[in-house]
């Protein structure tokens, strides 16, 4: 009954939360501070499972870097009618 009690309570409510903090950009620092974990490693362990849409996140951002890097101008403008 104990572990039934935790796994709809107050536990389950934390386990939501931090892979939402996580997804909004938070610290990891922070959160396993605030968590009272023993380390970083040890909550992105526990919660990174649960963030879908990780990689997606991760390809945009490398994306959006090459985007900037190929509109920016790569030398003089030419005499060509510019």
């Amino acid at each position: 009954m104990e572990d039934r009690a935790r796994e709809h309570g107050m536990h389950a409510l934390r386990h939501f939360y931090a892979p939402v903090l996580l997804g909004a950009g938070e610290n990891i620092k922070v959160l396993s501070t605030c968590r009272g974990h023993s380390g970083p490693g040890f909550t992105l362990r526990t919660y990174t499972h649960l963030m879908p849409g990780s990689e997606g996140r991760t390809r945009k951002a490398a994306d959006s870097m090459y985007d900037a890097t190929a509109s920016a101008p790569d030398g003089p403008r030419t005499a060509q009618g510019d």
